[in-house]
């Protein structure tokens, strides 16, 4: 059932304009802080360290909750158009499945967005003139930030659904990716899902050390919340209006 309802959306998905934001977004904040990285070299001195600050100070805060509030408000936003709810109720799928393949899609999604920060990040690196080996913990940074992205995206995919217009858990996405990098400044990371993005991909400050435990159980956390919320709002709409 889970993999009918998967297939669904990876039809749904084909030839539409989403997909566009996935391979545009990640530029900005990679020609933004590559930039800022060159304009500021005389402030920062370490390198690729310094480089991998520019550009997750943008992407972690702005363009990642960005991205991820659009796909998460474009896989609801079928199922809200028309009487398309009570036609895809009446569908033989569960309402986990209905839920489970499109969260699926949001992880795939939080792991392109990483390999595609990790990639323009070596390539603004070695386009900023920087030489040496690219840090060994770029893989745990972007490991980190993949883990956050997808706790993001459950939440996104609540608000998504609950809220039928398209553009407020957007916007709720790009404030809640200010609100948590300003969190984690605090030193309240662990407590709020924005900034779990933050944290995992050390955005920002790449001395920061991530107490790798608490992120895994609060990431864990806030997943089987809001995927809980996110089925039992199925259900229960399905009864409303079924």
């Amino acid at each position: 059932m889970l993999l009918r309802a998967l297939r669904g959306e990876l039809l749904k998905g084909r030839r539409n304009p989403v997909w566009l934001v996935f391979l545009v977004l990640p530029l900005f904040p990679a020609v933004l802080g590559t930039m800022n990285y060159l304009g500021n070299v005389s402030v920062l001195t370490d390198g690729w360290y310094s480089l991998w600050t520019q550009h997750t100070l943008f992407s972690a805060s702005l363009f990642l909750p960005a991205q991820f509030g659009v796909f998460c408000a474009w896989q609801w936003r079928l199922e809200h158009s028309g009487s398309n709810w009570n036609a895809c109720r009446s569908a033989p799928i569960s309402a986990g499945a209905l839920y489970g393949s499109k969260f699926l899609l949001a992880v795939f999604v939080s792991a392109l967005a990483q390999v595609c920060i990790g990639g323009l990040y070596v390539l603004g690196g070695r386009l900023a003139g920087l030489t040496g080996p690219v840090p060994a913990e770029l893989v745990s940074w972007l490991l980190g930030g993949f883990v956050g992205g997808v706790t993001v995206c459950s939440v996104q995919l609540f608000l998504s659904l609950i809220l039928r217009v398209f553009a407020l858990p957007v916007g709720i996405g790009l404030a809640g990716g200010l609100g948590g990098m300003l969190l984690l400044v605090k030193g309240y990371g662990l407590y709020f899902p924005y900034s779990l993005l933050c944290l995992g991909m050390r955005a920002n400050n790449t001395k920061l050390v991530l107490p790798v435990g608490q992120f895994l159980v609060t990431c864990l956390l806030c997943i089987l919340v809001f995927s809980f919320l996110s089925i039992q709002w199925i259900k229960k709409r399905d009864v409303t209006t079924g």
